[in-house]
């Protein structure tokens, strides 16, 4: 299966990426943040972890995996219209929490930009709260309405839906449903004709 393209939303919403490292792949569930220098990688890809040392532990590889599964829950919950597990609510205010800190304001070309100081700049648990933090936001504001999974069979994907016919998380999930589609269209006139 070819890497699948970001989701729409993944780049405005750090929480929407992680919970998108768990997707359907060639032999199922596939998950990209398996170890500490997969999670490494990726949290320094989207600048969210500066430190060089200490090295991160697989205790923090299970940390992020479980903060994943809370903010997929209640994402789910936004894009299903019910409440969200309180488990779930839990593990996302704990990590927000984490580390103290308060919201502060950078000016952009585009305008001000939000953003999250914390007393441990570039550390684990900063990559933590900012996380739970996004999350928190996307499920309290407008883009909790957006949430939606990926009509694609087998995929666990879940985008943000910003134009009204967008169906599936990529133009491969689209294209593999479109496909399966025809495929079936024709056995079916295969066999209404024989």
């Amino acid at each position: 299966m070819a890497r699948l393209s970001a989701a729409p939303g993944e780049s405005s919403s750090v929480a929407l990426a992680l919970v998108n490292s768990l997707h359907r792949g060639v032999h199922g569930a596939t998950d990209d943040l398996r170890t500490p220098a997969e999670v490494t990688g990726w949290l320094r890809s989207r600048s969210l972890f500066q430190l060089a040392e200490p090295a991160l532990a697989p205790r923090e590889v299970w940390r992020l995996g479980q903060l994943r599964a809370a903010v997929r829950e209640l994402f789910l919950a936004c894009a299903e219209g019910r409440a969200a597990d309180v488990g779930a609510l839990h593990t996302v205010n704990r990590a927000a929490a984490a580390t103290p800190g308060a919201p502060s304001v950078e000016w952009s070309p585009d305008g001000p930009l939000r953003s999250w100081t914390t007393v441990s700049p570039g550390t684990f648990e900063e990559a933590l709260a900012t996380v739970a933090a996004d999350a928190i936001d996307v499920v309290c504001g407008h883009r909790a309405a957006m949430v939606r999974r990926c009509e694609a069979h087998g995929c666990l994907r879940l985008f943000f839906r910003e134009h009204a016919r967008r169906r599936w998380c990529s133009t491969t999930c689209g294209d593999r449903v479109r496909a399966a589609r025809h495929y079936r269209l024709q056995q079916t006139q295969v066999r209404s004709s024989g």
